[in-house]
Parts: C-alpha cells; sequence; structure tokens
C-alpha cells in the first residue's frame, strides 16, 4: 500500500488524493463522509481533494444524491495520468526559453569515473551514429553500451588503436619526446554523438582523467575530418604498404620533414637531391595560379 501511495505522489497527487483514490479503487463508489470515515481524515478535507480529483479526470462523479464518486479503471487512470504527462512535455519542450548561445561552450571534467558515466549516458541517448576513437582497454569499458546503441539501429563507427599501433602515426613535433615517453602520458579517446556532442580525452598513464565535452561544431568537425582522414590513411597502408614506405620513408617520416624544421643535414641532402619545396613554405607573394580554382580542386578531399 505505501508504495502505491508512494507512487502516485510522484505522479503529482497529494497525500490525501492518493488515499482517497486507493479507498475508492478498494471499497467501490463511495460519498465524502464514508471515505473520511475510513480514512480518519477530516471531511472537509476530503471533500475538497475528491471535487479536484474531479475536476482532474481521475474521479468520476455518479448521478444521484448524495453525491458519490468512483474511481477510474486501472488502465484509464494510467492512460489519462500519461496523456496529460506527454502534453505537458512537449508543451515544456516547446515553450521553455533556449540558450541563446553566450555560455561556455566547452566543459572540462575530471575523475574516471565521472567521465566514464557522462560517456555512457550519451552513448544511451544517441539515435543515429556514434563515432568512436579509442585504444583496446577503454573499447573493452564501453563495448556494452555500444552493443546495446547498434542493437536499437544506432550506426557505430569504430577506430580502435592497441599497444602496437598506437600513436604510430603521430607526427613527430620538434620538443616531444619518444613513442614510449608518450604512451606512458595516456591513451587518448574520442567520441562523437550524432554529430553533434563530442568528448576528446586522456586516461591511463601518468596523469589522471580528464576530457573536455561540448557541442561546438568545430570540435565536431575536427573529429569526424580526423577520423576520416585516418580511416583512408588505414585503407591505404592495406593495400599499398610497401609501396608507400618506399616512396615516404617509415611513418612518412619524408613528409613529415617537408614540414617540420628540418634538421640541417636533411635540408643539405633535400638541397642536393633538387627536391621542389613543400607548397606551404612557398612565399605567398609567388603567382602560383588562380587561389580560388586551387581550393576548388580540393574541396572534396576533408568530406566524411
Amino acid at each position: 500500500m505505501e508504495q502505491l501511495l508512494h507512487h502516485l505522489r510522484n505522479l503529482g497527487f497529494t497525500e490525501i488524493e492518493s488515499k482517497i483514490m486507493v479507498d475508492l479503487a478498494e471499497h467501490g463508489p463511495a460519498g465524502g463522509y464514508e471515505v473520511a470515515k475510513r480514512l480518519g481524515a477530516s471531511r472537509s478535507n476530503v471533500y475538497a481533494a475528491m471535487q479536484r480529483l474531479e475536476r482532474q479526470g481521475a474521479l468520476e462523479r455518479m448521478d444521484g444524491e448524495p453525491v458519490r464518486y468512483r474511481s477510474l479503471k486501472p488502465e484509464e487512470l494510467t492512460r489519462m495520468i500519461s496523456g496529460r504527462v506527454e502534453a505537458s512535455l512537449a508543451f515544456v519542450e516547446k515553450s521553455l526559453p533556449r540558450s541563446s548561445g553566450t555560455a561556455a561552450p566547452f566543459l572540462s571534467m575530471e575523475g574516471d569515473q565521472a567521465v566514464l558515466d557522462v560517456l555512457v549516458r550519451e552513448l544511451k541517448r544517441a539515435k543515429r551514429e556514434i563515432v568512436v576513437d579509442v585504444w583496446r582497454e577503454e573499447a573493452s569499458l564501453l563495448r556494452e553500451p555500444l552493443a546495446e546503441a547498434e542493437a536499437r539501429g544506432v550506426k557505430v563507427l569504430w577506430a580502435c588503436d592497441g599497444p602496437d599501433q598506437g600513436l604510430s602515426r603521430t607526427l613527430a613535433w620538434p620538443g616531444w619526446s619518444d613513442l614510449a615517453d608518450r604512451r606512458a602520458g595516456g591513451r587518448k579517446f574520442s567520441f562523437v554523438v550524432d554529430r553533434q556532442w563530442c568528448i576528446l580525452g586522456m586516461r591511463g598513464g601518468d596523469y589522471d582523467t580528464g576530457a573536455v565535452i561540448t557541442e561546438h561544431p568545430v570540435m565536431a568537425e575536427l573529429l569526424l575530418h580526423h577520423f576520416t582522414q585516418e580511416m583512408v590513411l588505414f585503407q591505404l597502408e592495406q593495400d599499398m604498404g610497401e609501396q608507400l614506405e618506399e616512396r615516404y620513408g617509415e611513418h612518412f617520416g619524408l613528409i613529415q620533414s617537408e614540414y617540420l624544421n628540418a634538421e640541417p643535414e636533411a635540408e643539405a641532402q633535400e638541397d642536393q637531391e633538387g627536391q621542389a619545396a613543400s607548397p606551404i613554405t612557398r612565399p605567398l607573394t609567388e603567382d602560383k595560379g588562380d587561389p580560388e580554382e586551387e581550393v576548388n580542386g580540393n574541396s572534396n578531399r576533408n568530406t566524411a
């Protein structure tokens, strides 16, 4: 009984209203005097509550005198409550003022459990697509919510690194430590849900788990472009691995050396071999044709 009263109160009925509804459902149609006597409550309070319940549609008033009320059938009551709640939710969603967009679009979050909890919550909310870029350790933790998403029709796209390949193509920017040291710093992960909600973070290693969460379109675009480029590069390596390494060196080192402050020995070797300057390093004043044509010619490179 107490549990039933608790749930009726959760649905918006007062304590006395809940007791009246249960009493009438149990004993059948009755007037206010009878109900008040059984409940040991004030007759004026019972009469007022029964009139409110009638106006809400939770009780029906019977013909004749004295005034008597009867409860709805359980399925009728729940259908009435469900319709009322759904109508209110729809109105609130439509009418509640929305954010003006002036609030900070990036949220920083720390703590392993806090990050995992918010990530699982958003995966459960996904409607169309989840783009995943994780290491195997994080993939195993999130396998269940991702499987649930797939089961309800959400498209899940995976990019999963492991200890034998993680960071293998990371550019060797000057000042960074070697690959082993960078791995000790943690494993990166990123998720894009429905091409809108994004999380980018690091877990494990020498740092506490932390992440940045946002719905800013720039972050979504960057993460999706990165995923697309990784996908294309992976397929190229599968199909043409030996040729690519022969042409560009291990981990595309020759390409990196063109853009990342090459050592003097490499610069001297490049001069001797007569290689052309990188397009990025060319002076802007150089006349290289119509820039608009060049942009249009490359417009499809970064589309997902």
